[in-house]
């Protein structure tokens, strides 16, 4: 895993992954103490960083390979951006989703074309699925953050936001990350040591999900006890990988843990002062900014937006809070 292959992901990608905005508000600045930059990886095709990860791992495989189909787990975001780079490329997708993720994200992998799977979190092991399914069928496992293509097309994001940063004159800053099995921020990591070594990444995670930020404290990958209960359902995964956890490790500081309702009230801030849509996973960021505001250093501070998935009723709870 290098900066090259993020690099390649960038040229590949080209004319087919949207280049995110940069927004910022200077209400949300005075709630923060700081300046505030929202990546809004929400206005991503299908709504979240990771069509950025599925075209990244599609348009690198061979044709030969790519038309048998491919295969891969998620709660949603990494489903359909793996369903749509599929039917982009002209082959197939199973998909094998939690049975509690959110309706919209379900409904939304099938209308993309994708085969939907679903499954019990608590009780049957995806892996396991996906394994059985993939040799069964010769399908390619598009795994959804411990592969380096995926990591690579990630890391795309990193090298936006570092132009990005020249742009708005931003010369030193935290970048906090929403984080599951660590992704999107180790390859934000590695495009930010190359283009803005400045730059200091911070994982951000929902309270009782936090295996990223435990584990940077221990020093060895620790596990979630949990996989189910949260709200923040984009971002819960067993442990950091095995692939990314080093790499943030060496280039993370300390992971940041917010509470559901910081989430829901960052969704509701980002909605009112910025008329975006986040998801609670995706918002997890915005919140660390917005209300841990003493555990930053910088004065500004890049987030990420990961995705904007949500389903109407928790939109609602996130709304409510700005009554």
């Amino acid at each position: 895993m290098n900066i090259e292959m993020i690099r390649a992901a960038y040229v590949r990608g080209k004319g087919h992954v949207r280049r995110t905005p940069l927004l910022s508000s200077p209400f949300l600045d005075e709630i923060a103490g700081r300046r505030v930059f929202l990546k809004a990886e929400c206005l991503q095709h299908t709504g979240s960083f990771k069509f950025r990860g599925g075209w990244s791992a599609l348009s690198a495989m061979n044709p030969e390979q790519r038309a048998k189909g491919v295969i891969a787990f998620s709660s949603g975001n990494h489903a359909q951006g793996v369903a749509l780079a599929a039917r982009m490329h002209g082959t197939s997708s199973v998909i094998i989703m939690p049975a509690d993720a959110p309706r919209v994200k379900i409904e939304n992998t099938k209308a993309l074309g994708a085969e939907v799977v679903l499954y019990d979190r608590g009780s049957q092991d995806r892996d396991v699925i996906g394994d059985k399914l993939s040799r069964e069928r010769g399908l390619t496992l598009v795994k959804p953050f411990d592969e380096p293509l995926v990591i690579a097309g990630q890391g795309t994001c990193g090298l936006e936001i570092a132009e990005q940063a020249v742009e708005e004159g931003i010369v030193d800053a935290d970048v906090i990350t929403c984080c599951g099995g660590g992704g999107l921020t180790s390859g934000i990591a590695m495009a930010l040591e190359a283009d803005q070594p400045g730059f200091n990444v911070r994982p951000a995670e929902p309270e009782g999900f936090d295996d990223v930020a435990r584990s940077l404290r221990a020093g060895a990958i620790q596990r979630n006890d949990a996989m189910t209960g949260s709200i923040c359902d984009a971002i819960i995964t067993p442990q950091p990988g095995d692939l990314t956890f080093p790499i943030m490790k060496r280039l993370c500081g300390d992971g940041i843990v917010v509470s559901e309702h910081d989430c829901l009230r960052a969704m509701a801030l980002a909605f009112e002062r910025l008329r975006v849509v986040i998801e609670p996973g995706g918002a997890v960021a915005l919140a660390s900014a917005l209300f841990h505001g003493d555990q930053l250093s910088a004065d500004t501070v890049i987030v990420t937006a990961s995705g904007g998935n949500v389903d109407k009723p928790v939109f609602e709870r996130a709304l409510a809070t700005l009554e």
